[in-house]
């Protein structure tokens, strides 16, 4: 099975390049974040001719959105709301597969401005109390077998085989970053959010597929600004985007990679997909 993750940076203007990706690609599984469209008006017909049959999405207008994009039937699924917001943040979908089944969760976490002070950057604030209650669900969901969760039928053996994709707009490590000294003050890259979601990673024991693959002190990027005109040649990336697998899926982890390319495209997304190759 082939799962991309990508912070398209809206959907409707980057559809030819999502397309693009899906025919170079072919993905079974696609997780798209800051779709930035509600969910009436979302372009699914040309993904449907592609293959992908099975489309959630949890879109609000102009900002924010999460959408799942599967070749497999999607037998259960919830939209999940942090802090009180129904912002769009959250999918967890089930995917069945060979009588198998497998957890699917879609995360586009706060960005959280650019002060890293609760008490003067309410985003900021936002942010960590959206990590803290990401880890008390997925803690929760983890000792109870997803009981409880509002989802049929996903207790069990199937909730301990999950996947956890998205843009966490966090760094988590030294070389995930350009310059760790230069950013240990600039939000994405603060102690306090390195530390957050690394207790985010615990709840479940999460493989962060990434540096499974990639060596912890090789640099590794997944984001360049779109304010920096010769981002390939300065290279002052970070790596947001992840992609986190349970221990009861990590013996089957094949291949990761980072479609750094994608970057390149003509009317690019700042963040370049991600992708994972796992036997289930």
């Amino acid at each position: 099975m082939r799962i991309i993750s990508w912070n398209i940076n809206s959907v409707r203007l980057r559809e030819p390049l999502l397309l693009r990706l899906l025919k170079a690609q072919k993905p079974d599984i696609v997780c798209l974040q800051e779709t930035k469209c509600p969910n009436d008006a979302f372009p699914e017909k040309a993904m449907r001719r592609l293959g992908f049959t099975h489309i959630i999405k949890n879109g609000i207008k102009g900002y924010h959105g999460v959408a799942v994009l599967s070749r497999l039937p999607i037998v259960d699924f919830e939209m999940v709301r942090y802090c009180r917001k129904s912002d769009g943040r959250h999918i967890e979908a089930v995917v069945s597969h060979n009588r198998k089944r497998l957890h699917i969760h879609n995360f586009y976490v706060p960005a959280g401005g650019d002060e890293p002070d609760v008490k003067i950057n309410e985003k900021f604030a936002h942010k960590l109390s959206f990590l803290r209650e990401m880890k008390r669900r997925l803690t929760a969901q983890g000792s109870i077998s997803a009981q409880g969760s509002g989802m049929a039928q996903s207790g069990g053996t199937a909730a301990k085989r999950a996947v956890l994709v998205g843009d966490l707009n966090i760094a988590p490590y030294e070389h995930d970053v350009w310059s760790s000294a230069q950013l240990k003050n600039v939000v994405s890259h603060t102690p306090i959010e390195r530390k957050y979601l690394e207790q985010v990673r615990q709840s479940r024991d999460w493989l962060d597929v990434a540096r499974h693959f990639v060596p912890m002190d090789e640099k590794l990027y997944s984001w360049w600004s779109y304010r920096a005109k010769e981002w390939a040649t300065s290279n002052r990336g970070r790596r947001l985007d992840h992609i986190w697998v349970t221990p009861a899926l990590t013996p089957h982890v094949q291949a990761f990679k980072i479609l750094r390319a994608a970057r390149g495209w003509t009317r690019p997304s700042d963040h370049v997909p991600i992708c994972l190759d796992v036997d289930i």
